[in-house]
C-alpha cells in the first residue's frame, strides 16, 4: 500500500471504529517507514474531529464516538513512545478526574482520548477524586488544565469545594479549571467559578485549546 493508501484507511477505520484495521494500519505504516506525525495529523487526528463534528450534528451518538475513540486509542498506544522520541509539539498537560462521590467515567474517559489525540498529555486521576488529591496532583505535574467531571446532580457541588480547595492551597491562580458531565450547564459552570464547560468530548478539546491559548496571550514571555 502507498503512504496514501494507509492513511486513508487509518482514517476510514477510525471513523467507524474498527480497532483491529487501525491497530494493524499503524504497523503497517511504520514498516514502511510512514512518520508517527503524518499518521497523528494526517489521518487519525482528522478522523476523530469528524467523530466530533457527526456528533455535533447528530449523526453519531455516545456508542459510535465511543467506538472510535477507543480504535484511536488503540493506535496511540502503538504511536505514543515513538512521538515522545520525536519531540512531537504538545499542547499541554491536562489533569482529570471525576469528582468524589461520583463513579461514572465514560464520559470522561472519552475526553481524555480525544484531548490525547489533540496533542495534550493527560494525567488521569480515575473516579471518585477528592479534593485534596486534585490539589496534590496540581502541585505535582503543574498543568495547563484541570478537569473535574460530574454525573450526578448530587455530585455537582464538589466543583465548589474542588475549586475552593484550589484556592486554599494557593493553586486557583495557576490552572485553569474545565468542568464538564451530564447535568452541567454552562450557567452552573459560570456560578462556581470554572474558567470553563464543554458539553461533550469534542467540544472539551476545543475549549481547552482555547483557554490555554487565552491564557498565554496574557501571560507576558
Amino acid at each position: 500500500m502507498t503512504d496514501e493508501e494507509i492513511l486513508q484507511l487509518l482514517y476510514d477505520e477510525t471513523l467507524v471504529g474498527n480497532a483491529p484495521a487501525v491497530s494493524q494500519g499503524v504497523q503497517d505504516g511504520l514498516a514502511q517507514g510512514l512518520e508517527p506525525e503524518r499518521m497523528l495529523y494526517d489521518a487519525l487526528i482528522p478522523s476523530l474531529e469528524e467523530v466530533g463534528a457527526r456528533f455535533e450534528r447528530g449523526d453519531y451518538f455516545v456508542p459510535e464516538m465511543l467506538i472510535a475513540a477507543r480504535a484511536m486509542q488503540g493506535a496511540l498506544d502503538i504511536l505514543r513512545p515513538l512521538l515522545a522520541e520525536t519531540g512531537t509539539v504538545q499542547v499541554g498537560t491536562f489533569v482529570m478526574g471525576t469528582v468524589k462521590g461520583d463513579v461514572h467515567d465514560i464520559g470522561k474517559n472519552l475526553c481524555n482520548i480525544m484531548l490525547e489525540g489533540a496533542g495534550f498529555t493527560v494525567i488521569d486521576l480515575g473516579v471518585n477524586v477528592a479534593p485534596e488529591k486534585f490539589v496534590e496532583q496540581v502541585e505535582e505535574h503543574n498543568p495547563d488544565i484541570v478537569g473535574f467531571s460530574a454525573f450526578l446532580t448530587t455530585t455537582m457541588p464538589m466543583f465548589k469545594a474542588n475549586i475552593n480547595a484550589l484556592e486554599k492551597a494557593g493553586l486557583r491562580d495557576r490552572v485553569i479549571v474545565m468542568v464538564g458531565g451530564a447535568p452541567v450547564t454552562q450557567e452552573y459552570a459560570d456560578a462556581v467559578g470554572a474558567d470553563g464547560y464543554s458539553a461533550d468530548a469534542s467540544s472539551a478539546v476545543k475549549k481547552a485549546k482555547e483557554l490555554i491559548e487565552l491564557r498565554r496571550e496574557k501571560v507576558p514571555a
